[in-house]
C-alpha cells in the first residue's frame, strides 16, 4: 500500500496513489492480473466499451518506431453486455483497492449514455472516461470533442445516466483544448483526461505500404510527454476540475512533471505495454522521490509550475 504522501482524492474517489493504467493497456484487468498486482495501483481505465461489439481494424494493429509506438486497434471490444456480464463481475471480485474507470466510446451522442446506464449498477465501477475523440457519424465524422454542441450533448446525457464520476478524454489536436475542457465542465464533467494519441503514419520502406493495416494510427510513447504536460497545464488553468495526465510516462519524474503542471492523477500507457511491471516500480520510485525531496503530499506540488513569461 502507498503512503499517505501518494494518496489522493479525485472527484470524490479515494485513490491510494495517482498511478493508473491507461485505457487499452490493461484490457479489463484480468489479462494482466498474472503479471502485475492490480491492487498496488491507484486504478485502471478499462479498454473501450461500446454499445455493440466492435471487431476493430485489420491487422497489423500495432507497430513500433524509434520514437514510440503507433496503433490502430479500432476500439475493438466485446460490447457493453459482455463487459457487464463477464468482465465487471471479475473486477468486482478480484480488485479491492485499485479504482476502476470504464472507458466509453460511441458513434452517436446517445450511445455514451447507453453504455453508462447499462454498467452503472456494477460495484466494480468508480467512474467513467468518455473518449470524445471518436467520430460522430451523425455529424459527418467530426470528433465529438471538436464540436461544442456534440460534446455538450455527450456529457449531459452521460451525466443524467449516473451519479458516478465522469472524466472526459480530449485529443491533443483540438484547436483550443482549454475551451473544450470548459465545455465539458459546463455540461457536468467531474474531470478531464489529457491527452489521447496523436495521428501519424509509419511506412514500411521495404513494401512502401503503411506499417498498420488501417494505414494511419495513434502515436504514443516518450515523444507524447511534453504534449501531454502542456495540455495538462492548459486544462488546469482553464477549469477547476481534476486532470488525469496521460502520455509518454516512463519514469517517476515524468509523473512529477504532470503533477507540477496541474494533474491529480496520471495514466501509464505505452510503457506499461512494453514493461507490465513498470507501473508498480514507478509508484515505488515516486514515493522515494517524495521522501528525498521532503514532499509530504502531492498536493504540495500540484499546479506549482514557475513560469516567468
Amino acid at each position: 500500500m502507498a503512503t499517505s504522501a501518494l494518496a489522493v482524492t479525485v472527484a470524490g474517489i479515494d485513490f491510494q496513489n495517482p498511478v493508473l493504467l491507461a485505457a487499452g493497456t490493461a484490457a479489463y484487468g484480468r489479462e494482466l492480473s498474472s503479471v502485475i498486482d492490480l491492487d498496488s495501483l491507484g486504478g485502471l481505465v478499462t479498454k473501450a466499451v461500446s454499445v455493440e461489439r466492435r471487431h476493430g481494424a485489420r491487422a497489423p494493429r500495432v507497430a513500433e518506431f524509434d520514437g514510440g509506438m503507433i496503433n490502430a486497434v479500432g476500439l475493438a471490444n466485446p460490447g457493453v453486455e459482455e463487459v457487464r456480464d463477464d468482465h465487471l463481475p471479475w473486477l468486482a471480485q478480484n480488485v479491492r483497492h485499485a479504482r476502476v474507470l470504464v472507458n466509453v466510446v460511441g458513434n452517436q451522442t446517445e450511445e455514451f449514455a447507453s453504455v453508462v446506464a447499462t454498467l452503472d449498477d456494477s460495484s466494480a465501477v468508480s467512474g467513467y472516461e468518455l473518449n470524445v475523440s471518436c467520430p460522430n457519424v451523425k455529424a459527418g465524422g467530426m470528433e465529438f470533442g471538436a464540436d461544442p454542441a456534440s460534446l455538450t450533448d455527450v456529457v449531459r446525457r452521460a451525466r443524467a445516466a449516473t451519479k458516478k464520476a465522469i472524466f472526459v478524454k480530449l485529443s491533443p489536436t483540438l484547436q483550443d483544448i482549454g475551451k473544450a475542457a470548459q465545455t465539458a465542465a459546463d455540461a457536468g464533467a467531474d474531470g478531464i483526461s489529457v491527452v489521447n494519441t496523436l495521428p501519424g503514419l509509419v511506412i514500411d520502406v521495404a513494401t512502401r505500404k503503411p506499417a498498420l493495416g488501417f494505414g494511419t494510427g495513434g502515436v504514443s510513447g516518450p515523444g507524447l510527454l511534453p504534449i501531454g504536460v502542456l495540455a495538462t497545464y492548459k486544462v488546469s488553468k482553464a477549469v477547476r476540475l481534476p486532470v488525469i495526465g496521460v502520455g509518454g510516462i516512463s519514469k517517476a519524474t515524468d509523473i512529477v512533471q504532470y503533477v507540477i503542471a496541474g494533474a491529480s492523477l496520471v495514466a501509464i500507457g505505452t510503457a506499461a505495454m512494453q514493461q507490465p511491471r513498470l507501473p508498480k516500480k514507478l509508484i515505488d520510485d515516486l514515493e522515494g522521490w517524495c521522501q528525498r525531496n521532503d514532499v509530504r503530499s502531492l498536493n504540495e506540488l500540484r499546479g506549482s509550475l514557475v513560469w516567468d513569461n
